[in-house]
């Protein structure tokens, strides 16, 4: 069972809208090696785990799995955000909207020359379920064999992809938004990486003298390197609202060295960020509750307090 807790798991910070990052990071969501892939992976084989006395393994994949979750929320959030209002479309108080040869304003034109066209053609200015190049996301992605080691290899080498990938994507913009999310995932991949590298020295495999790979040196990054700095590599989140994971039994001691060392401790979430609701977007026919629904709903919860005050209306309904 999950519950949602309406804060983002990391800051969305403040710049100029661009398309172009947004298509980017799009990878990073719905790509094969992107977040929608490892959410559904680590919750899959937890799904699926066999065999009571890998709990610590199980509750290691559902942790891991569970943030996820909240990493899908972030980076579909950032792309929604770096494309909010790109049109910058303020229209004309004579002609608003476009007329052929009558000089007015085209709201979307924009969409015709950044990037990914469906993020306004279908996706109304926000993220969608696919990669950079638009090809949706598929489950067949999802690596699930039935057999701990492989699986934990298997994921220890997407986590080391991913984080590949979004180095490359940082690379690839300087917009404050986009880098702050990118670096984000760039040190919770790194975690995670902490997390099956440690699962699998617990059971014996020796697997530091190839993985992980590349040495990507994302210290380089200001931003990844202020979250280095405050640890943030080195923790693991439980999501276990009742404390019964035992994902600490893993997620413990020294981080292996090719992983930088440190102290690996376990918590049950961080504490979050404050989430927002994006602005309307009425070019796109997107202007959430129109004056009558709103009237509407004014009206209909009103009668709904008038009713609760009614002792007569209350004692019928007992």
């Amino acid at each position: 069972m999950f519950m949602h807790v309406q804060r983002l798991i990391n800051e969305i910070v403040p710049d100029e809208p661009d398309p172009a990052a947004a298509n980017a990071l799009q990878e990073g969501l719905g790509g094969q090696f992107g977040e929608m892939r490892t959410m559904m992976q680590y919750l899959f084989q937890a799904f699926n785990f066999r065999g009571a006395t890998g709990k610590p393994y199980r509750d290691l994949l559902y942790g891991v799995g569970t943030e996820e979750i909240a990493h899908v929320e972030l980076i579909a959030t950032t792309i929604s955000r770096l494309l909010d209002g790109s049109p910058q479309y303020k229209g004309k108080a004579t002609k608003p909207v476009d007329e052929p040869g009558k000089g007015g304003a085209t709201p979307l034109s924009i969409a015709l020359d950044h990037s990914n066209i469906h993020h306004y053609l279908v996706g109304a200015q926000g993220a969608l379920p696919v990669d950079a190049a638009g090809n949706p996301w598929s489950g067949s992605y999802v690596y699930n064999s039935g057999n701990l080691v492989l699986d934990l290899l298997y994921n220890l080498m997407l986590e080391s992809t991913g984080r590949l990938q979004k180095c490359r994507i940082y690379e690839m913009t300087d917009n404050k938004t986009a880098r702050a999310t990118i670096a984000y995932l760039i040190v919770r991949d790194q975690a995670h990486e902490n997390a099956y590298a440690k699962a699998l020295e617990s059971l014996g495999i020796n697997w530091g003298a190839t993985l992980p790979i590349p040495k990507t040196n994302a210290e380089q990054f200001p931003e990844v390197k202020k979250l280095l700095d405050q640890g943030l590599h080195l923790k693991q989140y439980t999501f276990s609202a009742d404390n019964l994971s035992e994902a600490g039994k893993i997620y413990r001691g020294t981080a292996p060295a090719s992983m930088d060392g440190g102290e690996l401790t376990t918590q049950t979430a961080p504490e979050g960020f404050p989430m927002d609701i994006a602005v309307e977007r009425p070019e796109e026919f997107g202007p959430g509750l129109d004056p009558e629904l709103l009237a509407l709903v004014q009206a209909t919860a009103e009668l709904e307090l008038k009713d609760a005050d009614d002792p007569l209306v209350a004692a019928k309904k007992k």
